[in-house]
This record gives structure tokens, C-alpha cells and sequence, in this order.
């Protein structure tokens, strides 16, 4: 059965700026609003080197849960390097695999289907790594600080990368970590976005 979407999102700058994004109809899909991804992003994009060696241009980008696909493919717009997409559900790889053809951002995503936990000690083992991770789980599950304590533990995230966690105000950002360093929350009404960094390399 084809997939159903709505249209109600749109690449904010960048290459692919005003390309309107689609959202997989009847699911519980909970885009991240254009207001805080444009301050998302320019927060990202003003961060001084000293903090972080890459934030957006030439990023290598983990876009975890990634429903639509809206924030990673906002990075590969304004200049990340490539892009890898996570998510379990059927219907929201459809909306991120058509939204990266609308785009035209071909070349630089990838794709895959599977747990976002799970995924990141498998990715790890393959010897990928990142330099930008979205995190944007489901609210109040429980997810955030499981992911995080996930790439608190293993090399995936290259020293001076950056974690932005979209959370519920009701979830609260675990801050006694071995590698990771909170550095900014921003809140928007009920949406919090949490920003971390990594300092140094794990040798586990």
C-alpha cells in the first residue's frame, strides 16, 4: 500500500531552501517545528571553533529517529557533508526517501532501517563515525538519555562533535557524563533542545 503524506514543512536555507518536505499522514510523526529549527541551526551555525571543530559545514551527520528526515537534510542543505538516516517505521523511510529525492540530495544521504539504539553500537562497530548527531526520539519514553548514554560509551562521535536532543520540558538531561558536556538548552513552550559535546575520544 502506498504511502499517504501531507506537506507542511519546508527547508528553511541552503541549496535546497523552500523545497517543502512531507510527513507521513495518520502517524505519530512529530516534525521538528520550522521556528525551532531555524534557531536550532543558527545556534549551530555560530558556535565558535573553540568549542566544536565542525557544526554544520562539512559535518558528517547522524539524524537518529528521523521521521521526515526535516533535520538532516536542513544540514546537507546548508553545506553538511553527508547525511545517515534512522528510523524502524515503513512509512517514515517512505517520507524521508521522497523527501531527499525532492530535495535533490541524492548523493549525499543514506538510508537505513533499524532501532536508533540498536543502530548506533552496530554503526560503531563498522567504524563509522559523526560529527553532528540529531537526536529527536519519541517524548517522555525514556530514549534520551539511553541514546546518549550510548554515545557517551562508544567511538561514533568524533572529538569536538555535536549531540542536539529534542526533548519534552518533562525529560530531564542526564549531565554526569565520561565524554559529553552540556553546553546550551534553548526551550520553546513544551519543546526543550538540548545541545552536548564531545571533548575527548573514547578507548573503549
Amino acid at each position: 500500500m502506498q504511502a499517504q503524506f501531507e506537506v507542511n514543512m519546508r527547508i528553511i536555507t541552503g541549496i535546497a531552501k523552500g523545497v517543502k518536505l512531507k510527513v507521513p499522514k495518520g502517524l505519530d510523526v512529530r516534525p521538528t517545528a520550522d521556528r525551532v529549527k531555524e534557531s536550532m541551526f543558527n545556534i549551530l551555525t555560530t558556535m565558535p571553533l573553540t568549542i566544536t571543530k565542525v557544526a554544520v559545514v562539512g559535518a558528517k551527520v547522524l539524524d537518529l529517529f528521523a521521521g521526515t528526515g526535516n533535520l538532516g537534510l536542513e544540514a546537507l542543505s546548508r553545506g553538511a557533508e553527508h547525511a545517515l538516516f534512522i528510523d524502524h517505521s515503513s512509512a517514515s523511510l517512505a517520507a524521508i526517501r521522497d523527501n531527499i529525492c525532492t530535495t535533490k540530495l541524492s548523493e549525499l544521504a543514506e538510508v537505513q532501517r533499524g532501532d536508533s539504539v540498536k543502530m548506533l553500537a552496530k554503526l560503531s562497530q563498522l567504524g563509522r563515525t559523526f560529527t553532528l548527531v540529531f537526536v529527536d526520539p519519541p517524548y517522555n519514553q525514556g530514549l534520551v538519555n539511553e541514546v546518549l548514554l550510548k554515545l557517551d560509551t562508544i567511538n561514533l562521535l568524533e572529538d569536538g562533535g555535536i549531540i542536539v536532543v529534542e526533548h519534552s520540558k518533562h525529560e530531564v538531561i542526564n549531565i554526569e557524563w565520561n565524554y559529553l558536556k552540556l553546553i546550551r538548552t534553548e526551550h520553546y513552550g513544551e519543546t526543550y533542545v538540548t545541545f552536548l559535546l564531545r571533548e575527548c575520544a573514547c578507548t573503549i
